[in-house]
């Protein structure tokens, strides 16, 4: 048995507003259009779902219980992509010495959070 790729699927009280932020934010591509489910790729082999609650076997919760991190190369250049295009929730870039992390976190629309991260070591 073979897995070919994850799927993680967050969900929505309002899908276009979500859509559009993973798309003009984030530079997501749509790969997948099921109407109330967009499927867009987030790197070579993994994919975010966005569901509408109101079709989906889940609803939205008020208190998120995921977080989406990105690794990236270059986690100032992020940052100040993001500070521009007025992201909700933006924190000030933090080093973890003790795990070896740089990053940042930011929230989707709907409270998802998502974090910036790059491995210092």
């Amino acid at each position: 048995m073979k897995i070919e790729y994850p799927i993680f699927f967050f969900y929505y009280k309002n899908l276009q507003q979500a859509l559009n932020f993973y798309q003009e934010v984030l530079n997501f591509k749509l790969e997948i259009d099921q109407g109330w489910c967009k499927i867009l790729k987030i790197h070579e082999s993994a994919f975010l779902g966005l569901v509408d609650e109101k079709k989906g076997s889940l609803r939205a919760v008020e208190e998120k219980g995921a977080l989406l991190t990105l690794v990236v190369d270059d986690v100032e250049a992020w940052h100040k992509d993001l500070a521009s295009k007025k992201v909700s929730g933006l924190t000030p870039i933090f080093t973890n010495e003790e795990i070896g992390v740089q990053g940042f976190f930011f929230d989707d629309p709907e409270g998802y959070r998502i974090e910036i991260q790059k491995f210092l070591k």
